[in-house]
């Protein structure tokens, strides 16, 4: 990922908050035919390993984990985003010499894949996949709350997918490059967006 010295972001809390926020990912594998791309929900464990380890499972019939990668496995975790206008910036008024862009988080996770069809590892997997999105549901569904055969009939038709990271490259592109006054205008124009991603994008914004 290109990353421009005032867009790094290589906090580890920065990072790891981008992971567990985002409630889908893209998991991406090099293969000798091309790239193979799925969107997943994955779950982040972050007391594995030197910096974490990613669960989650796709479906059996899904070629991507047959295929052989070439080289490691990247998981790409999105956090807000937004178009910026360039009627936000103050220079706009100054110069005019302004255009628009996209502000935006990304943290890119990369590590050796493993995919398995053990039934308690797929087991335990999709249990904790499961709670982390059910917990704060008024009445949280658990897996043991369907027959037991139904459930590993359900596994039969998935594999499990487990990537240590080796590596974490994060960007938070979110105005750092312009003056204090365009980004006071950024932030104002997005605070006052009806898109929710919007104003999360614009509660990022140093000002």
């Amino acid at each position: 990922m290109y990353r421009p010295p005032a867009f790094r972001d290589d906090e580890r809390a920065s990072l790891w908050a981008t992971i567990r926020a985002a409630r889908l990912a893209n998991l991406v594998t090099a293969t000798a035919d091309g790239p193979l791309v799925t969107p997943l929900p994955l779950l982040f464990d972050e007391t594995e390993g030197q910096h974490g380890v990613i669960y989650g499972h796709l479906a059996k019939a899904n070629p991507q984990w047959r295929v052989p990668p070439l080289g490691e496995g990247l998981a790409i975790f999105m956090g807000p985003d937004a178009y910026v206008r360039p009627a936000w910036y103050a220079t706009k008024a100054e110069t005019g010499k302004v255009v628009p862009t996209w502000n935006y988080v990304a943290v890119h996770a990369h590590g050796p894949l493993e995919f398995f069809e053990d039934a308690k590892r797929l087991l335990d997997a999709v249990t904790r996949l499961t709670n982390l999105h059910e917990q704060q549901r008024a009445m949280p569904w658990a897996v043991d709350d369907a027959p037991a055969e139904f459930i590993a009939a359900q596994f039969r038709g998935i594999v499990g997918v487990r990537m240590p990271i080796t590596r974490l490259e994060g960007k938070r592109k979110m105005s750092q490059n312009r003056n204090e006054a365009d980004r006071a205008g950024v932030a104002a124009g997005l605070a006052g967006s009806e898109r929710l991603s919007d104003r999360d994008a614009a509660s990022l914004i140093p000002v």
